[in-house]
């Protein structure tokens, strides 16, 4: 795996955790509670997201010109 294919999942992890403890705060706060198979669902769907995003704005910047 190359430097940029690790960074773009590194953010999706980041991206996936941010979602993850936002979601915990809503609960804490909100006294509402979310299923887990929602969560998981959800919290997997933010890291594929955030991973695609990621690679494809790298991709875009390291292709322009200086």
């Amino acid at each position: 795996m190359d430097r940029t294919h690790r960074a773009a999942v590194l953010w999706g992890v980041i991206g996936t955790l941010s979602f993850l403890v936002l979601l915990q705060g809503y609960e804490l706060l909100a006294d509402r509670r979310v299923n887990l198979l929602v969560k998981f669902g959800v919290a997997v769907g933010v890291g594929v997201v955030t991973t695609a995003v990621t690679q494809g704005v790298q991709t875009r910047l390291s292709a322009e010109p200086r």
